[in-house]
C-alpha cells in the first residue's frame, strides 16, 4: 500500500476526529474529556498508553525494530476563552471556549500519524506521542518537563506542526533556527501620595511618572539594541485612578517583551528598572517592577530543520517546501521541549491567507482542512527519517 493510500484511508477518520474535539472544546489544564477521548484511541490502536505524566498529559508510546533511537511526536489539547463566531456545523458547544488556534486539528492528525505508524511501521525506534495541557498562557510544557517527562521517555529529537495561516496553503516550513519569539510579561507600579485635583501639590503623582516612563522607555528598542536585532516592547495596559477630581496614589503599566536573543530578557528588564529608578528619584515616587520570564524563543535546530526539509521533499515538490520562510514574533511553549530535547524542529503548515478574525485565535477561525493530509504525511515523513531502517 503507497503512502497516499494509508493516508485516504485514515483521513475520514481524522476528520470525524477533529470535528469531535472541536464541538467539546476545553480550556489549559482542564482538558479531562480531551485526555480521555486521546487515551482511548491510543489504546484501541495498540499503543502504550500513559495518563499519568503531567496534569491531563496524554503519552502514546510506539516501537518498531530493534534500535535504540527515539523522536517525540508533539500535538496540543487545549482551546481558548473565545466566543465562536464561525457557523460551522461542528462549531463548538461550549458556551465561550473555542479552538480557534487549531488544537484539535492538530491533535486529531498525530492521532492518524500513531493509527498509520502502528499499522504500517516503516520505522526503526521508538516514537513518543505526546498530547500536551495548557500550551496556551500556562506553559503546560514546561509543567510536563518539570514532572518528569523527558526521564520517562527520553527523546533524542523532538518535533511539532502547527497550522499557519498567512502562508502559502500546503506549504512545509523547514526553517533552521528562530521560528517563535521569546516573551516576557512586566508590571511596573509607580506608587505616590494622593491628592485632590485642584491641590496637587499636597501630593505626589504617579500618573505623571507612568506617562514620564511611557516616554522615555521609547529609547529602549530605539537607542538601547543594535537595529538589526528583533526586539519588540509593547505597553498594552494603564490602571489607575478611579475618580477625575482625584489623583491616585497607584498607577501600574503592564506590558510586554518579545525578542529571539535570550540575553534581551536580562536587558529589557534592567533598562526598564533603570528607567523607572531614574523617575522615582527626580519625582520621590516608589515604584515596584514585577517581570515574569515567560516562553523562551522557538530556535530550530540545524539537524532538525535538515530532516523536516528531507521528511517534507519525500512527498512535496521542492516549491513546497521553504526554508527561509521569516520568524514570527508569536510565541509557543514548544520551545520549552526543543529546549530541553536539544534538537528538533518547529513545523509550519501554510494554510493561505485569510482575515484579521478568521486568523489564529480569532472568532472566526476555521482550520483548513486542505491541511490534513499533508500533516498526516509529515508524520509518517519524519518517522521514517528520524527513524530510518537500517541505520544503527
Amino acid at each position: 500500500m503507497a503512502l497516499n493510500d494509508f493516508v485516504d484511508a485514515t483521513l475520514p477518520d481524522v476528520i470525524e476526529w477533529h470535528h469531535h474535539l472541536h464541538r467539546n472544546p476545553e480550556l489549559g489544564f482542564q482538558e479531562t474529556k480531551t485526555s480521555d477521548f486521546v487515551a482511548n484511541k491510543l489504546h484501541s490502536f495498540g499503543l502504550e498508553t500513559h495518563r499519568d505524566v503531567s496534569e491531563t498529559a496524554v503519552v502514546g508510546v510506539l516501537k518498531a525494530g530493534d534500535s535504540n533511537r527515539s523522536v517525540m511526536f508533539r500535538a496540543e489539547l487545549d482551546a481558548l476563552p473565545v466566543v465562536e463566531d464561525t457557523g460551522l456545523p461542528h462549531s463548538s458547544e461550549v458556551d465561550g471556549v473555542m479552538h480557534a488556534c487549531g488544537h484539535d486539528a492538530h491533535t486529531a492528525m498525530l492521532l492518524g500519524a500513531a493509527k498509520m505508524l502502528s499499522e504500517h511501521p516503516n520505522f526503526d525506534g521508538t516514537i513518543y506521542f505526546v498530547f500536551q495541557p495548557a500550551e496556551e498562557v500556562y506553559g503546560g510544557g514546561k509543567k510536563m518537563i518539570a514532572d518528569g517527562l523527558l526521564d520517562r521517555f527520553p527523546a533524542e529529537k523532538v518535533f511539532s506542526q502547527h497550522n499557519w495561516p498567512g502562508v502559502k496553503e500546503g506549504a512545509v516550513i523547514a526553517t533552521r533556527g528562530p521560528i517563535m519569539a521569546g516573551v516576557d510579561d512586566f508590571t511596573l507600579t509607580f506608587k505616590g501620595r494622593g491628592a485632590h485635583a485642584a491641590m496637587p501639590e499636597r501630593g505626589d503623582d504617579p500618573v505623571l511618572a507612568a506617562a514620564e516612563f511611557l516616554m522615555s522607555a521609547q529609547r529602549i528598542v530605539s537607542r538601547t539594541v543594535d537595529p538589526r536585532s528583533a526586539l519588540v516592547l509593547s505597553f498594552t495596559q494603564i490602571h489607575g485612578g478611579r475618580i477625575n477630581n482625584i489623583v491616585p496614589e497607584e498607577v501600574a503599566v503592564q506590558g510586554t517583551a518579545r525578542f529571539f536573543d535570550p540575553t534581551m530578557s536580562e536587558h529589557v528588564e534592567t533598562q526598564i528598572g533603570q528607567i523607572a529608578a531614574g523617575i522615582s528619584r527626580a519625582s520621590g515616587i516608589e515604584f515596584e517592577l514585577d517581570y515574569h520570564k515567560g516562553y523562551p524563543a522557538v530556535i530550530n535546530s540545524i539537524e532538525g530543520a535538515a530532516i523536516v526539509k528531507q521528511a517534507a521533499n519525500s512527498f512535496l515538490p521542492s516549491e513546497a517546501v521553504v526554508t527561509d520562510e521569516p520568524p514570527s514574533l508569536g510565541c509557543e511553549d514548544f520551545s520549552h521541549l526543543l529546549n530541553a530535547v536539544g534538537n528538533g524542529a518547529y513545523i509550519w503548515l501554510g494554510a493561505g491567507e485569510v482575515g484579521p478574525r478568521a486568523g489564529l485565535h480569532g472568532s472566526r477561525f476555521v482550520f483548513n482542512e486542505q491541511l490534513l493530509p499533508v500533516g498526516l504525511r509529515m508524520w509518517l515523513a519524519l518517522a521514517e527519517t528520524a527513524l530510518p531502517k537500517g541505520v544503527r
